[in-house]
């Protein structure tokens, strides 16, 4: 089975993206709920720096260049983002 990757992602407003996948599917995606912690602070506070995106062609997600990435797994799924998940774990403790 291949893996479905991001071939390319065209920002739209606030922080909102068109992201186009491997297997010909895109679709709108907020970004706003990923960008959290120290390595997304900029490009949160920064709509510039947050536009300034582009496709890692080996990777095949979503990179800026201060090295922030976003598994292309959780927006192709539609997965909740890894702080979340660890927020519902502390919750259920």
């Amino acid at each position: 089975m291949k893996l479905v990757r991001i071939k390319s992602v065209k920002p739209l407003e606030n922080f909102v993206v068109n992201l186009f996948f491997t297997d010909g599917t895109n679709r709108k995606v907020d970004l706003e709920p990923y960008l959290r912690g120290k390595v997304f602070e900029t490009i949160r506070n920064n709509p510039e720096r947050f536009r300034a995106m582009k496709v890692d062609e080996r990777m095949g997600t979503i990179v800026w260049e201060n090295g922030a990435d976003i598994d292309p797994d959780v927006l192709y799924h539609n997965l909740k983002p890894a702080w979340a998940e660890e927020k519902e774990l502390e919750l259920t403790k």
